[in-house]
C-alpha cells in the first residue's frame, strides 16, 4: 500500500498472517525497513517492485531488531543487490543478526538468517535518508529494538514496538516482548513526536488521533 508519494507499507502474507515491512525512496535510493520471513524473498520482491521501485534503487536496509520475521530475507537481499546496500541496526541486536549469538526467542532454529550489520545505529540519530529518518531506541520487545522516525511524512515505523488492530494501536504485545515494563516505557518516549501516522509491523497503518491512541493504552 503506498501511503504517500515515496512511502510504501508492504504486505507480506504468512500461514494466515499478514506483516509489513515498510519501503522509502527518493530519487537518489531507497530504503527497506525490515524483510520479512525466510522464504519470501519472491514475495517481497514483487512487492516492491508493485510500487514502482527496483532493487537496484536499494541502498539501505534498516532492521528494527533480530526476530526472525523481521530479518528473515536478509541474506537472500545482500545476494541479490550486492556490497552497495548497507545494513543498519542497533548495537544490542547486531551481534544476533550477525549470526554471533543464537537469537533470543529463535534460538532453536538451525540454520537461522544473518547477514552483517555495517552500520550500527544508536538512540536520536538523524539519517540523512530520504528526507530525514530519526533513530528512536525502543527496547522492551528486544533489548535492541528501535522504531524509525519519517520527518517529511511524520510516520513512525514502530516494527514490534507496538501492535495494531483494524487501525487503532492497541500498544504492547505483552506475549512476545521480552520486558513489558520497558516496551511500555518506550512508547512513552513517542509521545513527545509530532505523528500523524504509525505502521506496526503487525496490523498495518493507524491514522488520526495516534498520539491520544497511544497516551490511552498508557494511562
Amino acid at each position: 500500500m503506498q501511503m504517500a508519494n515515496g512511502i510504501a507499507m508492504l504486505e507480506l502474507h504468512y500461514q494466515g498472517f499478514v506483516i509489513h515491512p515498510t519501503l522509502v525512496w527518493d530519487q537518489d535510493m531507497a530504503v527497506l525497513i525490515d524483510t520479512g520471513f525466510p522464504g519470501q524473498m519472491e514475495e517481497l520482491h514483487e512487492a516492491i517492485v508493485q510500487v514502482g521501485v527496483s532493487l537496484n534503487q536499494l541502498k539501505a536496509i534498516i532492521l528494527t531488531h533480530q526476530d526472525v520475521d523481521h530479518i528473515g530475507c536478509l541474506p537472500d537481499l545482500l545476494q541479490v543487490c550486492g556490497p552497495h546496500v548497507q545494513v543498519y541496526a542497533h548495537a544490542l541486536d547486531k551481534p544476533y543478526i550477525q549470526g554471533e549469538l543464537p537469537l533470543v526467542k529463535d534460538g532453536h532454529l538451525e540454520n537461522p538468517p544473518k547477514g552483517k550489520v555495517d552500520v550500527v545505529l544508536s538512540d536520536g540519530e538523524e539519517l540523512p535518508f530520504c528526507g530525514g529518518i530519526r533513530v528512536i531506541h525502543t527496547p522492551g520487545h528486544t533489548p535492541g529494538h528501535i522504531s524509525l522516525y519519517l520527518t517529511q511524512s511524520k510516520t513512525l515505523v514502530a516494527g514490534d514496538a507496538m501492535y495494531s488492530v483494524d487501525g487503532h494501536i492497541e500498544g504492547v504485545h505483552e506475549p512476545t516482548a521480552l520486558d513489558v515494563e520497558e516496551a511500555r516505557q518506550s512508547l512513552q518516549k513517542c509521545l513527545d513526536i509530532d505523528l500523524e501516522a504509525v505502521i506496526c509491523y503487525h496490523g498495518g497503518i493507524s491514522r488520526g488521533a495516534v498520539l491520544e491512541q497511544m497516551k490511552k493504552i498508557l494511562s
